[in-house]
């Protein structure tokens, strides 16, 4: 499965994921072929790519867990678009608490863990479907820390609340690469964080934690906005949590600027910053969504690649592997096979074809060989 940016679509590439329309009606089923007409259709609705299938590569099965959780997320959007446009506009956001309830009914005590798929983007709902995600990973790991209900929903209110200061920010400014603003354009950018901080301050609607919460997130996604002495030392529970599922979800999802990267690569910087995230936090999000599940394949830091074939629960990053070089079986976990080998990533293609380079192509001077010829001493 590869991210192929809008611009960068072709004809005959064949759909990984389904694609819904603003109503939450699937326009294209997966493994669906890309027409010109398709991709017209694409580029119209501002999706920032798709996940498309290699030419031979077959259409992963799908559980019923995931058919709904994808089935969910579409339907979901549109209720938490009238929240935060609500919020952004300072109007009373009516169906907040019984949107948090459903979210937690459905994904707030799961015994089980899922496939978190996530979902295609467009520059107009990226907001919402961001603060979906976070919204429905602060749950699960709220649940799987054992926090009493009334926490569990201030945790998830604050998620879905959290990125309301990127919704007032003007559209010029919201879908510009960060790297192309000016310094003047990043002050301005900074001022609707700011405005989205004090304006949660000042909402006597909403509990005190979940204020907290939110103003605390804010501090730490957008320290430009923070007076000296004004950053929180201690962050609660609930904001620890919500920061790990932020940055989850941005790492792992489609953006502006660069190729999402894959679960492994966030939970690798997730598990590698104990100063900056919570372990016990980060434990839990490993406890609510499976990671490197027999069947993935993987690129070895060696160079070979290799297909998961038993799950480490203790660490996710060293199960047992049968390699495609050998066919022999690696237990990842032995600290003398980690010596020697470890997960660099999941696979990015299982295309084997070497890339021609053409302008090297260009550069060739030799002259045609036909069969039988007898090679002498030329340079070809």
């Amino acid at each position: 499965m590869l991210f192929v940016k809008s611009d960068e679509l072709k004809t005959g590439m064949r759909l990984a994921k389904p694609i819904y329309n603003k109503n939450g009606v699937m326009l294209y089923e997966r493994n669906t072929r890309l027409t010109s007409h398709g991709i017209v259709s694409i580029q119209n609705f501002g999706l920032i790519g798709i996940y498309i299938l290699e030419a031979a590569e077959p259409v992963p099965p799908m559980t019923e867990d995931d058919i709904e959780f994808e089935r969910f997320q579409a339907m979901s959007v549109f209720s938490i678009k009238d929240i935060l446009d609500s919020v952004s506009k300072k109007k009373e956001p009516k169906e907040l608490y019984q949107f948090a309830n459903k979210i937690i009914k459905s994904y707030g005590s799961l015994h089980r863990k899922i496939n978190f798929i996530q979902n295609i983007r467009s520059k107009e709902d990226y907001v919402y479907k961001h603060s979906l995600n976070t919204a429905i990973l602060s749950a699960m790991m709220a649940y799987k820390l054992n926090m009493e209900f009334k926490k569990q929903l201030d945790v998830v209110v604050a998620a879905l609340l959290h990125d309301v200061g990127t919704l007032i920010i003007p559209i010029n400014l919201r879908h510009k690469n960060k790297a192309d603003l000016s310094e003047e354009e990043l002050k301005k950018v900074n001022t609707y964080h700011l405005a989205a901080m004090q304006m949660f301050t000042k909402n006597k609607d909403l509990d005190i934690d979940i204020v907290k919460m939110v103003t605390d997130i804010i501090k730490q996604l957008h320290p430009d906005i923070v007076k000296d002495g004004e950053m929180p030392d201690i962050m609660p529970l609930g904001a620890e949590i919500l920061k790990v599922a932020y940055v989850y979800d941005m790492m792992t999802a489609m953006n502006f600027e660069e190729e999402p990267h894959s679960e492994i690569v966030a939970i690798r910087h997730l598990m590698g910053d104990e100063t900056a995230y919570n372990p016990d936090v980060v434990d839990a999000l490993l406890s609510s969504i499976n990671i490197l599940q027999p069947g993935t394949c993987v690129e070895l830091t060696n160079g070979d690649r290799a297909l998961v074939i038993t799950a480490n629960n203790i660490n996710v990053l060293e199960p047992f592997v049968l390699s495609f070089k050998d066919n022999r079986i690696h237990n990842l976990g032995d600290s003398r096979i980690a010596k020697e080998m470890q997960i660099k990533d999941i696979m990015k293609t299982m295309d084997n074809r070497h890339v021609v380079d053409n302008d090297l192509l260009a550069q060739y001077t030799g002259n045609t060989i036909h069969m039988g010829d007898k090679l002498e001493n030329k340079s070809y």
